[in-house]
C-alpha cells in the first residue's frame, strides 16, 4: 500500500519524490509517471513466503525478532559478516545447542548494529517497512531499541497484522509460494477450503529430487514415490512420478515450475544412458560428474513438460550455495553463505533451446546472479527466442542500482516486453510491498530519462511504466 505523504524518520524523510534523479525535470517526469502506477495491485509471480500465513486466519508473527531477523538471511548475514554469531541473534541451530531465547535481546543486538545496512536495500526496505506498517518516526539503534520493539509488538498484536488482512492491505492480487515436488499442498488446501478469495498458489520446486547432488536425495525420491502413488524403481517411473506431481500442482492452481542449477548447461541423454545414471544414483554410486550431467539432462525434460502442460519454467542460475560449510553444518540451507559465481548461457543453453526455443507452447523466464551476462548473452537470447523472457534482477541485485544496472544492459537489445516484468523472491511477507514500491519508482525514474531526452514520448513512458509494475509479470507468467 502507497503512502505518498512524507513520512519523517528521526532527521531523515521518507519523501515522496525519494530514490528519483536529482536532475528537475527527470525528476518531475518520473513522480508522474511512479504516481500513475503506485496504486497498481501486486502481482508477486515468484516467491517464498509460507503458506501457513494464510491457511490459518487467526496465524501471528510472534515478536519482533521472529518477523524481521530470525528468517531474514539478508539482515543475519550482514551482521555475522561484523562478527556477531547467529546463534546471538536466536537463529536456530540443527543440533538444538544453544541459542538466544530472549528475542528482546535478540533484537537489541540488531539495532545496535542497525548502521551496517546504510546504503543497501535491506536498509531501505526495513526503513519503508518500519515506517509505512509500524509508523516508526526514529531511526533504529541501540538507544531506542526496546520502545520500538514495544510499538512493533503492539501492533502485531493488532487484527490488522493478521496476514490475510495484510494481503488486503497491500492490495495483493495474487502471491505465488515456492513448494517442494513432495509436498501435499496441504496448507494451499486449507486455504481453498476456507473461503478466502486471496489468490495463494503454489509453484512446483522438483530440484531436491532432480539434483541428484541434493543432501538425502535418496529419500527425496522415496518420497515423491509416496506422494504420488507411482513407486520409483527407475528412471522411467521417476518421469511418470514427476508428470504426476506436475499435473497435482496445476489442478492446485500453480501456474509455474521453478528450478535452481549452478549452472546454465543443458544436454539430452538418450534415454539409456539417462536410466543408467539414474539407477547409479539409487545405489549411491553417482558421482558430481553425473549429477552435473542429469540434471542438464532433466531440465531439457522440464521444458518438454512444461511444452505439454503449460507451466511456465523458471530457471535460476549462478548461485554457489552453502558456500560456508561451518554455517551449513550447524545450521542447515539458507543461512546466508550462498555466493554468485560467473555462469555462461550461449553455449550451455542451446540445446534445450534448439529443442524447445521456439515453441511459443514453452515460457521459459531466465534468471541469473551474474551481471556480465546481461548484455552479452541474456539480452540477445531474450530478443530472439520465442520462449525466453528475462526476469528481473535478483537476489543480491534486487536494489536500486542492480535494477538501473539491469536496465541500461538488457532494455535495449531485450526490448522491454521480452521482460518478466517484478517478483519479489522473498520470505519476509510484510517487506513485499516495499519492495515493489522500489521496483515502480526506479522503472519510473528510468523511464523518465528517456522521456525527457525524447527517446519515448510521455504517453508510451505510461504505458511502460504500467507493463513494468503489472502487465508484464501477469503476461509471463500466465496469470
Amino acid at each position: 500500500m502507497v503512502q505518498m505523504e512524507e513520512v519523517i524518520i528521526g532527521k531523515a524523510s521518507l519523501a515522496p519524490d525519494r530514490y528519483f534523479s536529482p536532475d528537475a525535470a527527470q525528476k518531475a517526469v518520473a513522480l508522474e509517471l511512479y504516481q500513475s502506477v503506485a496504486g497498481l495491485p501486486l502481482v508477486c509471480p515468484h516467491g517464498h513466503v509460507d503458506p501457513r500465513l494464510f491457511a490459518d486466519p487467526e496465524y501471528t508473527f510472534g515478536s519482533p525478532t521472529e518477523l524481521f531477523l530470525i528468517p531474514d538471511h539478508y539482515i543475519f548475514r550482514m551482521l555475522y559478516s561484523q562478527g556477531v554469531p547467529l546463534e546471538a541473534l536466536g537463529i536456530p541451530r540443527q543440533d538444538s545447542r544453544a541459542t538466544e531465547t530472549d528475542h528482546r535481546q535478540a533484537w537489541q543486538l540488531f539495532a545496535k548494529h542497525f548502521h551496517l545496512f546504510r546504503g543497501t536495500p535491506t536498509g531501505i526496505w526495513l526503513r519503508e517497512e518500519l515506517a509505512q506498517l509500524f509508523g516508526v518516526t526514529e531511526k533504529l539503534d541501540g538507544g531506542n531499541a526496546q520502545a520500538i520493539y514495544d510499538q512493533i509488538a503492539a501492533g502485531l498484536q493488532s487484527p490488522e497484522f493478521k496476514p490475510r488482512r495484510l494481503y488486503e492491505r497491500f492490495n495483493v492480487e495474487v502471491l505465488c509460494t515456492t513448494d517442494a515436488a513432495t509436498d501435499r499442498l496441504a496448507h494451499h488446501q486449507a486455504i481453498r477450503d476456507s473461503g478466502w478469495p486471496g489468490r495463494i498458489l503454489p509453484t512446483f520446486r522438483p530440484d531436491a529430487v532432480v539434483n541428484l547432488d541434493t543432501e538425502g536425495w535418496r529419500d527425496h525420491v522415496l518420497a515423491l514415490g509416496e506422494v504420488s502413488g507411482i513407486e520409483v524403481t527407475d528412471y522411467r517411473s521417476f518421469i511418470h512420478a514427476l508428470e504426476q506431481r506436475r499435473a497435482f500442482f496445476k489442478d492446485m492452481g500453480a501456474k509455474a515450475t521453478d528450478h535452481a542449477a549452478r549452472s546454465a548447461y543443458t544436454s539430452e541423454l538418450s534415454p539409456s544412458e539417462a536410466a543408467r545414471l539414474f539407477q547409479r544414483a539409487l545405489k549411491g554410486q553417482a558421482g558430481d560428474e553425473d549429477a552435473f550431467r542429469f540434471t542438464g539432462h532433466m531440465l531439457l525434460e522440464m521444458a518438454r513438460m512444461s511444452v505439454e502442460d503449460g507451466l511456465v519454467m523458471q530457471l535460476h542460475v549462478g548461485a554457489y550455495r552453502n558456500h560456508n560449510e561451518a554455517i551449513f553444518h550447524r545450521f542447515g540451507r539458507d543461512m546466508g553463505a550462498d555466493i554468485p559465481v560467473q555462469a555462461e548461457f550461449t553455449h550451455n543453453l542451446r540445446p534445450l533451446l534448439n529443442k524447445y526455443g521456439n515453441d511459443t507452447r514453452l515460457a521459459l523466464i531466465l534468471f541469473n546472479l551474474d551481471e556480465t551476462t546481461y548484455g552479452r548473452e541474456l539480452a540477445p537470447l531474450a530478443g530472439h527466442y520465442p520462449a525466453v523472457k528475462l526476469g528481473p534482477p535478483w537476489w543480491f541485485f534486487d536494489s536500486l542500482n542492480g535494477i538501473r544496472r539491469f536496465f541500461d544492459e538488457v532494455m535495449e537489445t531485450a526490448g522491454l516486453y521480452n521482460t518478466a516484468g517484478f517478483n519479489d523472491d522473498t520470505r519476509a511477507f510484510p517487506s513485499i510491498p516495499a519492495r515493489h514500491d522500489l521496483w515502480r519508482r526506479a522503472g519510473a525514474d528510468w523511464l523518465a530519462g528517456l522521456v525527457v531526452r525524447g527517446v519515448v514520448d510521455m504517453a508510451g513512458g505510461r504505458e511502460m511504466a504500467r507493463a513494468l509494475a503489472y502487465d508484464l509479470a501477469k503476461a509471463a507468467y500466465r496469470l
